[in-house]
């Protein structure tokens, strides 16, 4: 059925496109006209008069079920987050919590105007079959630890990820590899990975050099930083990469990405709270590598809102270099869009709104105190705007909250669940 979103200010993220007042109509999962004064007879109509319509953002690195353990662990130092919080809580978790606290995750996203996450974790059926349920569009990585023999595990189920899930619910969940990260991926198993992404054509989405205790780890094991350990094994020369935080790169490393297929997905708000540092987000842009956002695991980023990501990112590299012009509101409108669309390698379908494209669209009431005047509308989007002022979300051509409610989630449902699963997985922790 065709959809036909009225009287709303479209802001394209095409290249120098300004916003401006239009029609959208949509046809099954495509974007098939934007203008001025459409009609289109038997078409359900949207109003979206005081409204803005984007594309939907896009969520460059996320653990889902991740949510069910928010504002469990905060204020913490990073490893004793990780070690005395965090994995304790994960190693009780079963199948079922993981797919209740995906669809918490996914509840949160829709309602904060996310359309597409890129996920990394375990029991990945369970993530997939919730993606299916609920309608958002998904990259999923079985997440590749390799510091015990578990006898292939692990690859056999990244290998039945990518085999079973592959362009499955009408092609909205891709996959990618998953090696975890440089040190906890010896070379023997990292290049095995690589290999097997590279023959398929599959991604590999690996976290690179979020802390300084990372870098130490890596440097006293084979005297070389994180990120050159992952170039001498042929990592961004073989297949298309998802780099996640990428917080202590220096020139030298920066180099090294030059050119590459995929970049970085920056995590501001996970990296600040863990105290982890800044990343050289302005150098990688000046070298042309892509940079998008994620906001991390809610276990520790508590919030899953991109427009909370798209603020702490320009902000942090104008306070870094002393510099208001240093990101500007579209370009970070863009990182939390096209550029992360770039970074799951399906930029060719989502991130901009333009005939052809699918229509993943959000719509955002643009008429509250905090958002009027309307001077810039770009700077609005990127500096004041909240999850919580987004109206409608569409994916695919399907609509998964409308009025700010949820249309394929039994929200009700889903938070008892997550109340009551929560409290198991921290008790006496």
């Amino acid at each position: 059925m065709k959809k036909l979103i009225k009287n709303v200010v479209i802001v394209s993220m095409k290249e120098s496109e300004k916003p401006y007042l239009g029609d959208i109509l949509v046809n099954n999962d495509k974007i098939e006209r934007l203008g001025p004064d459409l009609t289109e007879d038997g078409a359900e109509v949207i109003l979206g008069k005081g409204m803005v319509a984007m594309p939907g953002l896009i969520n460059a690195h996320q653990h889902t079920p991740m949510s069910l353990l928010k504002a469990f662990s905060d204020d913490l130092k990073l490893m004793d987050w990780l070690d005395k919080k965090m994995l304790p809580a994960e190693d009780r978790m079963t199948k079922e919590d993981i797919y209740w606290g995906t669809k918490l995750s996914m509840a949160e996203m829709i309602k904060s105007g996310t359309t597409t996450f890129a996920d990394m974790y375990i029991h990945m059926d369970e993530i997939a079959n919730a993606v299916v349920e609920v309608g958002m569009r998904a990259s999923l990585t079985r997440g590749l630890v390799f510091l015990q023999d578990d006898g292939g595990r692990r690859l056999k189920e990244a290998i039945h990820l990518v085999e079973h899930w592959h362009g499955a619910a009408e092609g909205r969940i891709t996959t990618m590899f998953g090696p975890h990260a440089p040190y906890t991926c010896p070379p023997v198993d990292l290049t095995k990975v690589i290999e097997l992404a590279s023959s398929r054509n599959i991604p590999i989405h690996i976290h690179l050099a979020e802390t300084k205790e990372e870098v130490v780890k890596i440097r006293d094991k084979y005297n070389q930083t994180p990120t050159e350990y992952l170039y001498h094994l042929g990592l961004f020369e073989k297949t298309h990469v998802l780099l996640a935080h990428g917080v202590f790169l220096n020139r030298k490393d920066i180099s090294y990405l030059k050119g590459m297929r995929g970049g970085v997905a920056h995590n501001p708000v996970s990296n600040l709270k863990l105290g982890c540092g800044i990343a050289p987000v302005k150098e990688m842009m000046d070298q042309g590598i892509t940079v998008g956002l994620g906001t991390d695991g809610a276990g520790s980023a508590t919030t899953l809102d991109m427009f909370e990501e798209i603020k702490a990112a320009a902000w942090l590299q104008k306070l870094d270099y002393g510099d208001p012009m240093v990101i500007p509101a579209a370009t970070a409108l863009a990182m939390g869009t096209k550029h992360s669309a770039r970074l799951l390698n399906i930029d060719q379908e989502v991130g901009v709104l333009e005939v052809g494209k699918k229509a993943d669209i959000i719509l955002i009431d643009m008429n509250k105190p905090h958002l009027i005047p309307h001077h810039n509308l770009e700077s609005l989007l990127a500096y004041a705007v909240n999850g919580g002022d987004v109206d409608t979300t569409i994916v695919n051509g399907k609509v998964l909250m409308q009025n700010r409610q949820l249309l394929t989630i039994d929200e009700e449902e889903v938070l008892h669940q997550a109340s009551v699963r929560s409290k198991r997985l921290t008790a006496g922790l």
